[in-house]
């Protein structure tokens, strides 16, 4: 393939680019997804909120379907990574786990990381992942946690508007900082007039039980909670297309136009490493725009357009 010019080098194997991938093989386009393996996705347990899955479905399941539906129309699928992308007058040239390649265009679907809390190692992250003990996304999951006891961790005013945003499913909510509480005293009234406590000393540690998480404060007390969100922000990834003079904003995430398209004719962004809502169906749609816009990008190179 390293021989071969590609009509689309998509980045990120997730709902986004997967979604891409479907599009662009029924488009009949000549597309390799690189796949680093990394899609948030893969952290969900069970989503109650996708459409057409009333009983839920396992984030892996989901992306292994997907894959799936992909290279039943053609679709290349290669997990590795990507390096050194560049611009090359009307192309595109990236290293594939080490193999240049060539392209017409480009779609970056690489998402955002999470900050993880410090206070627990990633084999306990992943198995409070797992239970639903720890969660990062109230939008997808606020509703599983109706009634239950629920701490945020993060308090800022970030972890403020996630623990308001909870107020709707639960009224046993506490906020508790990750180092020390930044909260102004108008936070603090709000949060007081909504029932949420709030624990001024540090979390340095939670341990995770069957069916329980336990935060431990500064000082040895201990709470115990059915779930913690961690309000710590997230990292959008969007390195790769910085050296080619693409948009970014301010929070990290790249500038888009209608069409998925950046201010670098060719290069495409679509998912979480976009200004949007992070949502799986949010990322799909972007995914159809962009694999839309791409391939009517490439017809009008091809004089195959009006």
């Amino acid at each position: 393939m390293s021989d071969e010019i590609l009509d689309c080098l998509v980045v990120g194997g997730g709902p986004a680019g997967l979604t891409a991938a479907i599009y662009l093989a029924r488009y009949r386009r000549n597309a390799l997804v690189v796949d680093a393996g990394e899609s948030r996705a893969t952290w969900i347990p069970r989503s109650h909120n996708h459409a057409g899955f009333p009983e839920g479905i396992n984030g892996v399941e989901l992306l292994a379907r997907m894959c799936a539906q992909a290279q039943e129309y053609g679709a290349i699928i290669e997990r590795g990574t990507v390096a050194a992308l560049t611009r090359d007058g009307d192309l595109f040239r990236a290293e594939v786990n080490g193999r240049p390649l060539a392209s017409r265009a480009v779609l970056l679907a690489t998402g955002v990381v999470n900050r993880q809390p410090r206070a627990i190692d990633k084999l306990d992250h992943d198995r409070a992942m797992a239970r639903g003990l720890l969660r990062y996304c109230p939008v997808c999951d606020g509703f599983e946690v109706t009634g239950r006891r629920v701490g945020v961790l993060g308090a800022s005013g970030g972890g403020m508007a996630e623990a308001l945003f909870l107020r709707t499913y639960t009224d046993d909510l506490t906020l508790m900082p990750q180092d020390f509480a930044e909260l102004s005293d108008a936070h603090r009234a709000k949060l007081a007039e909504h029932g949420i406590a709030v624990v001024e000393r540090r979390v340095e540690a939670l341990r995770v039980g069957e069916d329980r998480i336990e935060a431990v404060i500064e000082g040895g007390e201990t709470l115990a909670f059915d779930s913690i969100y961690p309000a710590l922000g997230s990292d959008p990834r969007s390195d790769l297309v910085r050296p080619l003079g693409c948009e970014i904003a301010d929070d990290g995430c790249v500038v888009v136009g209608p069409h998925q398209e950046t201010n670098v004719p060719g290069v495409y962004v679509a998912g979480d490493v976009v200004e949007a809502l992070d949502q799986i169906s949010v990322a799909m749609g972007h995914a159809a725009i962009a694999a839309t816009a791409i391939h009517n990008r490439l017809r009008r190179a091809e004089g195959l357009a009006a």
